[in-house]
């Protein structure tokens, strides 16, 4: 028998009212987690290009120690912490259709204001020591997909080729990323600009020990330019990498969920992990 109009429509409200509820309750759990953070430093002197040629010749660890520094003081963009939700339909490893729900930041981290504001590359110490202070995680390869699909802002890649990794590149590079969204501050996510250093554990299959994992830089069509990569050493960063911070619980069928709790889970794993082997990863965070 089918049910008939009126329960039908009643379990359809319960389900719409569930799924609110739930959202709601991950936006609650955003607003706690970030209760006590200051993301604006008023009275910081100068622009942040000028801050930042004030580091240009400094070796990367203690460039990343001054950046942290100024980060953490509050002189990172507000816009960039209004978390998205991302949702999306994903087979568990059974082959069950679920509804997964990610928070993601709408743009990678970057230092300064909302209206001065430079992206910064960092290495992923530097990356999970900001995504351990803001309790959220790095993406995995699966996310960063997804998170492209969900963009309104589709970038070109601009790939450039001298001086990938001097501090000078980077601001130049985000200058270029600029000048194509048309030098506003827009609402929604962006992606395609960047490539993702990503959490996976290639890094730890890999033989070479102190690796990092990037991947994605997506072309008009979708297909990344930087397949899943744990070639280079952990220290090494330049100016196409970001990160992307995802809040650390997230939703599957509206219930609520770590990351890395799915992560570690056989079955729920593949829905946010497409690598060969799944399981949460960590770097190890910049002291």
């Amino acid at each position: 028998m089918h049910p008939s109009k009126p329960t039908y429509l009643l379990f359809l409200f319960a389900l719409i009212l569930c799924s609110c509820n739930s959202s709601k309750k991950i936006e609650r759990y955003l607003q706690q987690d970030f209760r006590n953070t200051c993301l604006r430093k008023e009275n910081s002197a100068g622009s942040t290009k000028s801050f930042l040629a004030q580091l240009y010749l400094l070796p990367v660890r203690q460039r990343e120690d001054s950046l942290l520094a100024e980060m953490f003081a509050g002189n990172m963009p507000v816009a960039n912490f209004k978390f998205i939700k991302l949702t999306y339909k994903a087979a568990d490893a059974e082959g069950k259709i679920c509804t997964v729900s990610l928070w993601v930041a709408p743009d990678y981290v970057a230092i300064g204001k909302d209206a001065d504001f430079v992206r910064i590359p960092l290495s992923p110490q530097a990356g999970q020591f900001i995504a351990d202070k803001f309790n959220c995680v790095l993406p995995t390869t699966k996310m960063v997909d997804e998170i492209y699909k969900a963009a309104i802002h589709k970038l070109i890649p601009l790939p450039l080729t001298t001086a990938r990794d001097a501090l000078a590149t980077f601001v130049y590079h985000d200058s270029l990323i600029q000048n194509e969204l048309g030098r506003a501050v827009v609402e929604g996510i962006i992606a395609g600009h960047k490539k993702d250093v990503v959490q996976s554990m290639a890094v730890l299959q890999n033989e070479k020990a102190n690796r990092v994992a990037i991947y994605g830089w997506q072309q008009p069509d979708g297909k990344p330019i930087q397949p899943l990569y744990t070639g280079h050493v952990d220290w090494y960063v330049d100016y196409s990498h970001g990160i992307r911070l995802v809040y650390k619980k997230m939703l599957i069928n509206n219930k609520v969920y770590l990351v890395n709790e799915v992560l570690n889970n056989p079955n729920l794993a593949p829905l946010i992990c497409k690598d060969s082997l799944c399981g949460a990863m960590r770097y190890p965070a910049a002291k």
